[in-house]
């Protein structure tokens, strides 16, 4: 227990307990299942069903098994941010907080430039980029005043956005194997198509583990949970099934109806809509009727990680590991109004800036994406490792849920995830058969910059 940091007391006993068992289970379904990299994740190929099935064994039940653990054994308010700090100290949890809270506002623009390239393939195909920029202004805005009313009526949000998410991906799904049963498959699924191999499809495979990350969000409100040591595991078993296998029948889906060259990132999912369904009026209306569902989603999204990354930077600032900036809380509703605000105002310049540099919106999603993608990885390196050490350092504490098999399989298991981290860093900065330095360069200073920022936000917490 000596190695083990005791979080202070501090705000935590002043929450609402106000999450329950499905509404964990929801919150995680749309946090993870993320209907705006579906297409880039179709954009594999058939191989691409290899690749869901191979990283939801090696990766996502060995990671949902951790954070299970960890949600469970220590439902503090902050979630990733207090099991590193737990596991490290104050200094590790700090630099853990405001990767996992910046990475959302990095994130955050790409998720709302591609919600304004769907609205213009669905009703104003003639939008310009600076129309699309002022949309995703709004919506961030928008996002900012869902963070800052009562987590007890925010979190119908993110509900109703896993509903929604969850009829997509069943219509995309079931939907392509009833046009296959007409008009045959676009994309050939065979034992070779299927079989893994080098080259550029290689650049969309960090998409995949991307898309698996998300269940430690709702431990961001542990402290606002009603019973995270029997909810936390139940929530992330079921949820993980959900996911697993709507992400499956989704890019099925658009592989059966879409042919490969075909797949666009950003209008992807609109134009599978296109082909299922057909240009007649019960067509068109269908697809319109999906593409508001999808759109809804992409709000919900982000309302969903920016419930969770705001309450960790809050928690952070309030325990001294980041500056004061981020900590104050609303005072009827006890939400991190100022994280949200400042969330906000980053969401806005960064999309400025990137429709300054921007050729396109399919150009500007990918290039905000794999950027905030590599900000947002690097904090689950801290959260494995933390497993492990609070495991044999910690290993006296209750534990309403244990990853069997003793601390060798644990230990196992981080290696495994960390390497998967580690693989998606790497694939989002190096495309292979078709590397760019004017591409990965960006992103490699970008990411040193952000780090930089982190540490001196930091030692400015500690002054504070």
């Amino acid at each position: 227990m000596a190695d083990v940091v005791q979080l202070q007391a501090g705000s935590t006993g002043a929450f609402k307990k106000v999450m329950r068992g499905l509404d964990m289970t929801l919150f995680t379904v749309c946090a993870i299942l993320v209907i705006d990299q579906l297409a880039a994740s179709a954009a594999i190929g058939p191989q691409a069903v290899f690749w869901w099935i191979f990283t939801m064994v090696f990766f996502f039940v060995p990671y949902g098994l951790i954070t299970a653990e960890l949600g469970s054994s220590y439902p503090d308010e902050g979630g990733i941010y207090a099991w590193v700090k737990r596991a490290f100290g104050p200094r590790w949890g700090g630099r853990t907080a405001w990767l996992w809270w910046i990475n959302v506002a990095l994130w955050q623009p790409s998720v709302f430039i591609i919600f304004a390239g769907i609205l213009s393939a669905l009703f104003f195909p003639s939008m310009t980029l600076w129309m699309k920029i002022g949309i995703a202004i709004a919506l961030t805005w928008a996002t900012v005043w869902v963070n800052v009313i009562a987590l007890d009526v925010g979190k119908w949000v993110p509900n109703a956005g896993a509903v929604f998410k969850a009829t997509i991906m069943l219509v995309i799904g079931f939907g392509g194997f009833w046009y296959a049963s007409r008009h045959g498959v676009a994309n050939s699924f065979t034992w070779s198509s299927m079989a893994p191999s080098w080259g550029a499809p290689l650049a969309f495979l960090p998409v995949i583990v991307y898309n698996f990350m998300g269940f430690e969000l709702m431990s961001g409100a542990g402290a606002e949970m009603k019973n995270p040591g029997r909810d936390v595991p139940v929530a992330i078993v079921v949820a993980g099934l959900l996911i697993a296998a709507f992400y499956l029948l989704g890019t099925v889906g658009i592989l059966i109806a879409l042919p490969l060259d075909q797949i666009n990132v950003v209008s992807g999912i609109v134009d599978t809509f296109h082909k299922l369904f057909g240009d007649s009026d019960t067509g068109a209306a269908v697809t319109v009727a999906l593409g508001c569902m999808a759109l809804y989603s992409f709000f919900a999204n982000m309302v969903t990680w920016t419930i969770g990354a705001n309450r960790s930077a809050a928690e952070a600032a309030n325990q001294g590991d980041l500056p004061m900036l981020f900590a104050r809380l609303h005072a009827v509703h006890q939400t991190p109004v100022a994280a949200a605000v400042v969330t906000g105002v980053v969401t806005t310049v960064v999309i400025v800036i990137y429709g300054i540099m921007a050729k396109s919106a399919e150009d500007l999603f990918w290039s905000l994406y794999a950027f905030s993608s590599v900000v947002f990885l690097l904090p689950y390196l801290a959260m494995f490792f933390a497993f492990r050490k609070l495991r044999l350092a910690d290993g006296d504490r209750p534990r309403p849920y244990r990853v069997p098999g003793g601390n060798g399989v644990a230990t196992l298991l981080v290696a495994i995830c960390s390497l998967f981290i580690l693989q998606a860093i790497v694939f989002f900065i190096y495309h292979p058969n078709d590397f760019k330095w004017s591409y990965a360069l960006p992103i490699i200073i970008g990411v040193a910059i952000t780090v930089a920022i982190g540490e001196v936000l930091v030692r400015l917490g500690k002054k504070a």
